[in-house]
């Protein structure tokens, strides 16, 4: 009896060992429990945003997203972003003459966020609600509330993709919403558009302490990131890391793992973030076009960001407080 309950303390305290060595690599590991420092654009729990296409019409206190080049309408009140409301929208529309000219603009269902309807609409060049004005997607990202963000960065995403697909590409022809799907349609030569999400990898390459952190060349977002770039035709997610890492800083790198994924409406990505090994020579040769910085940062030395909003973001603190348990620091 006491040989049985030693080997169960024995193969939980193994069990327990690898699991924690899993962890610390980036794996998922069933029943554990990610420690989660500052949530991602997507967690607005206990809110949830369904994105399930229906056809529907506004209600009075349906939310209405207006975007114009790359800035979208709300009401900056003190950090919290306001989206004007149908019944806003249609009190400004009736009391404005120049929309009573006007041919009616087409409003597009989005999605919900609880019992909250989204749709797409403009109001052209009218002269706007009190309050209201417009403001760069860039800067939504430090807004509040956060399933406002969300709902920001998912509108932009498909009005990006609705604004670029108003013609098939097959025939010319004039391409409709359909009744059913998020689909635009041919009714021409029956040619089927869906919205456009494109895959892409957030890499974190490790070495002992160290991680390989970078900055954009000629982007607005100044701050760190990680390894990134699109998955080409014809490969797997994991060459799209071998790939990357090579071609921006010139490392091969191994143990390749899965850590999670995020939706990212600003550029219509869908990201997938990996973790992996330097596999040999540690010396960076930084392709300058994509990176202004690509430098080894010791885990004590990562910075703090109250944004935290990215899967990048949350990489490197996963990162960072991983080496401070392994060290006994936190």
């Amino acid at each position: 009896m006491i040989n049985h309950i030693f080997s169960c303390i024995l193969l939980w305290s193994v069990i327990k060992w690898r699991g924690e060595r899993w962890w610390s690599a980036g794996y998922s590991v069933p029943g554990m429990i990610r420690e989660r420092e500052l949530p991602m654009i997507q967690d607005i729990e206990p809110k949830k945003l369904s994105n399930t296409y229906v056809c529907r019409e506004p209600q009075k206190e349906s939310r209405i997203l207006i975007f114009r080049d790359d800035q979208i309408l709300y009401a900056n009140r003190e950090g919290q972003m306001e989206f004007l409301t149908w019944e806003q929208l249609q009190r400004l529309r009736s009391c404005r003459k120049q929309y009573q000219d006007e041919a009616p603009v087409k409003t597009v269902y989005l999605f919900s966020v609880e019992e909250v309807d989204y749709f797409l609409t403009d109001i052209g060049s009218a002269t706007l609600p009190e309050g209201f004005g417009y403001h760069k997607m860039f800067e939504t990202r430090t807004k509040h509330p956060k399933e406002n963000v969300f709902a920001a960065a998912t509108g932009w995403h498909l009005y990006v993709w609705y604004r670029d697909n108003q013609f098939c590409g097959r025939c010319g022809g004039k391409l409709v919403h359909d009744s059913k799907l998020r689909m635009m349609r041919c009714p021409a030569c029956g040619n089927m558009v869906f919205p456009k999400i494109a895959p892409a990898v957030i890499v974190g390459v490790t070495d002992g302490d160290r991680i390989l952190m970078t900055k954009y060349a000629g982007r607005e977002y100044k701050k760190y990131a990680l390894i990134a770039g699109f998955t080409e035709v014809g490969e797997t997610a994991e060459q799209t890391v071998e790939r990357e890492v090579m071609e921006e800083v010139g490392l091969n790198v191994r143990n390749i793992r899965y850590y999670k994924s995020q939706p990212w409406g600003y550029d219509s990505n869908l990201l997938m973030g990996y973790f992996c090994d330097l596999a040999d020579n540690d010396e960076i040769h930084m392709d300058e076009t994509e990176l202004s910085v690509a430098e080894w940062v010791d885990y004590r030395d990562i910075p703090d960001d109250p944004e935290g909003l990215s899967l990048t973001r949350e990489m490197m603190i996963t990162f960072r407080e991983q080496k401070k348990r392994e060290y006994g620091q936190g």
